[in-house]
C-alpha cells in the first residue's frame, strides 16, 4: 500500500512538470542558456575564476553572520516591544524606526565614513588590538547589514510573540514553570514558528542588500563583476552571471527554509 502510494505521488508530480506551460517555459530557459553559450564570451572566467570564488565566499559568510547576529538581537528587540515596560519598549521601537526609516546605503556610510574616520584620531585605539580589525571595511558592513536584519525582524518577532496565545502562557505559569522555560520552550519557539515565512524572506532580501558592501571597497561577488566590467568592458556577460549565482543561492536559502518549516509539526500552537 505504501509503495501503491508513493508510486502514485511521483506520476503526480511528474504531471505537474509535462504540463503544456511549464514545458514551454523549460524549452525557453534551455534556449536562453544555450544562447548565453554559443553567442556571448566567456574567455574571461579563468582569469577571474579564484576571485569570484572567493566573492562568492565572502557573500555568503557576510550573509550568515549577519542575519545570525540580526536574529539574535530582533529577539529582545521584538520581546521589549511586545511586554516590556516603556522604559524598554521605546528605545526598542526607536531603534526599529530609525532603522526601517532610513536607507541601507546612508546607514552603511555613516557607520564607515563617520565612525569609521573617528576611530583614527584616538591614539589608544590605534596601539589597541582592535584597531587591525577597525581599519578595514568589512567590519563595518557586517554592523550596518546586522543592525538592518535586527530592525525589521525585530518587527517581525514583536508581532510573533504578541500572536501566541496568553492562554498558554498563563497554563505554564499555573504548572509552576519559571519564567526563562516559559520563554524557552513555549513562546519562542512558537514565535519562531510564526515568523518563519517572513523570516525566510527577510533572509533573500538580506541576501539582496549585501551587493552595498561593494560600495565601501568589500570585495564580494558583485564587486569581482564590476571589476570584470571595468577590465574587460563586457557587460552583459558578468551581470548575467552574477544574476545566475544570486538566483542560485536564493533558492538554496527558500528550500533550506521549506524544509526546516515541514519539520514543524503544523498545528504546534
Amino acid at each position: 500500500m505504501a509503495n501503491e502510494t508513493a508510486i502514485i505521488d511521483v506520476a503526480a508530480r511528474t504531471s505537474l512538470w509535462l504540463r503544456p506551460h511549464r514545458i514551454v517555459l523549460i524549452l525557453i530557459a534551455i534556449g536562453l542558456v544555450l544562447s548565453a553559450i554559443l553567442f556571448m564570451r566567456w574567455d574571461w572566467l579563468p582569469q577571474y575564476y579564484e576571485m569570484g570564488l572567493a566573492g562568492i565566499w565572502r557573500s555568503l559568510w557576510i550573509l550568515a553572520v549577519t542575519c545570525v547576529l540580526g536574529f539574535l538581537l530582533a529577539v529582545p528587540l521584538g520581546l521589549a516591544q511586545a511586554t516590556g515596560s516603556f522604559w524598554f519598549a521605546a528605545p526598542a521601537k526607536a531603534f526599529c524606526t530609525v532603522i526601517r526609516g532610513t536607507p541601507l546605503l546612508i546607514q552603511l556610510w555613516l557607520l564607515y565614513y563617520g565612525l569609521g574616520s573617528l576611530f583614527p584620531q584616538y591614539p589608544w585605539i590605534r596601539g589597541s588590538w582592535m584597531w587591525p580589525y577597525l581599519r578595514q571595511a568589512w567590519p563595518y558592513g557586517v554592523l550596518a547589514l546586522t543592525f538592518s536584519f535586527a530592525g525589521y525582524e525585530g518587527e517581525v518577532m514583536r508581532g510573533a510573540f504578541a500572536g501566541v496565545p496568553k492562554g498558554q502562557l498563563e497554563a505554564a505559569r499555573a504548572f509552576g514553570m519559571s519564567r526563562w522555560k516559559i520563554f524557552r520552550r513555549i513562546w519562542l519557539p512558537q514565535a519562531i514558528y510564526r515568523a518563519l515565512p517572513t523570516l525566510t524572506g527577510e533572509t533573500v532580501l538580506q541576501l539582496k542588500s549585501t551587493p552595498l558592501v561593494a560600495t565601501i571597497s568589500v570585495i564580494d561577488i558583485f564587486a569581482v563583476s564590476s571589476k570584470v566590467r571595468q577590465d574587460t568592458y563586457l557587460t552583459y556577460e558578468p551581470l548575467l552571471l552574477l544574476a545566475l549565482i544570486y538566483m542560485t543561492i536564493t533558492g538554496i536559502l527558500v528550500f533550506a527554509f521549506g524544509r526546516i518549516a515541514a519539520r514543524i509539526p503544523n498545528k504546534i500552537g
